[in-house]
């Protein structure tokens, strides 16, 4: 019986750990939570915000998850969506599903990110 979702994880392109650094921690808000020591010669990093886990794994060679992504529930999708273009990502807008306001970004590998906010 499934019981819960311990992370998410998506892959990044090596050497790739600073510009992760700068979206999932700098303008999404995340916070970067340390790697077991077993796991740091792999690369990546990992963050977390509001019980959600992210892992950015090193993965080569590399290919961006295009369809296949993580849905982040947001607490105020505007003030993000600023943020968000005060850093130069660009915000598309989702589209409409019931009790929900949603769009979509692309980390910086690539990776989509849905953005949802419940009404």
């Amino acid at each position: 019986m499934i019981v819960g979702l311990d992370h998410v994880q998506l892959a990044m392109p090596r050497g790739g750990e600073d510009a992760a650094r700068g979206f999932y921690r700098d303008v999404l808000g995340f916070a970067e939570t340390p790697k077991p020591a077993g796991l740091v010669k792999r690369g990546g990093c990992w963050f977390e915000a509001g019980g959600v886990h992210l892992h950015l794994g090193v993965e080569d060679p590399f290919r961006p998850a295009k369809k296949e992504h993580p849905a982040l529930l947001v607490a105020d999708l505007a003030g993000l969506r600023a943020r968000l273009t005060d850093a130069g990502v660009i915000f598309a807008e989702g589209t409409p599903l019931d009790g929900y306001e949603r769009g979509d970004v692309h980390d910086p590998f690539g990776n989509r990110i849905e953005l949802m906010q419940k009404l």
